[in-house]
């Protein structure tokens, strides 16, 4: 898996995870403004994604366990984790197998409620794929996603990399997801960010993600649909500097 490590080398620790169809450099307009002297950061590209595209998406769990080797690596004490999307799934998966290494969760726009009929979706899906690499679809997705015109290209010079196989293990994690027991023990500071626009399914994930978590806070970003860390990378960049 690719990995990305920037910043002060002498700051605090900072993992960043991306989210499905994507890769690290949509944490670009983040990072700008959250200034290289705040946080060491770790970005890495997961698997069957941008620079680790030959690699394929397995499962949440087999990405986990990757992700728990990059911390004991190069965070052994522990950082701050925030993922978006599908990476705020797997930042709720770290923390709860892996608290240890997790010294605060940020948790952006995940979705937390499995959706009623997965395989309808997931053969969808299967039939619609080959579209991914038509730079007409490419562009309309980047669109639902606010990818801005400077990250167009890499948006869709990585879209076009993603495997079926990638693209249907990843989307059937993402729909089938449930929070694990072990969200509810999680001992240190959690925060879920949610848009304001966003589907009423992400809305009521967020509330019951924070549910779980005796302690964790909530809050809604005005304006913003799924797309928080393109849309509104100042909020974002802000929360990451209060906690990191």
């Amino acid at each position: 898996m690719y990995v990305l490590e920037t910043g002060d080398a002498h700051a605090p620790p900072l993992l960043l995870l991306h989210g499905g169809g994507v890769a690290g450099w949509m944490w670009r307009p983040t990072l700008e403004r959250l200034g290289s002297a705040a946080a060491r950061v770790i970005v890495p590209d997961l698997p069957g994604h941008g620079r680790s595209a030959d690699e394929e998406y397995r499962s949440h769990e087999a990405t986990v366990r990757a992700l728990a080797e990059v911390l004991e690596e190069r965070a052994p004490h522990g950082a701050l984790v925030a993922g978006f999307s599908l990476g705020a799934q797997l930042t709720i998966l770290l923390a709860a197998a892996r608290p240890d290494l997790v010294t605060g969760a940020v948790v952006v726009s995940a979705q937390a409620r499995p959706l009623r009929f997965p395989r309808a979706v997931l053969g969808l899906l299967a039939a619609t794929a080959p579209l991914a690499r038509r730079r007409w679809f490419a562009k309309l997705q980047a669109g639902e996603l606010f990818v801005p015109d400077e990250l167009l290209e890499e948006y869709l010079r990585d879209s076009a990399r993603v495997s079926r196989g990638t693209l249907l293990a990843s989307v059937g994690e993402n729909i089938g997801f449930t929070l694990p027991s072990g969200w509810s023990d999680f001992a240190n500071p959690a925060l879920v960010m949610v848009g304001e626009r966003e589907r009423g399914l992400v809305r009521d994930s967020a509330r019951g993600i924070r549910a779980a978590l005796p302690g964790c806070r909530m809050t809604s970003v005005p304006g913003c649909g799924h797309g928080i860390p393109l849309q509104r990378p100042d909020v974002l960049a802000r929360v990451l500097a209060e906690r990191v």
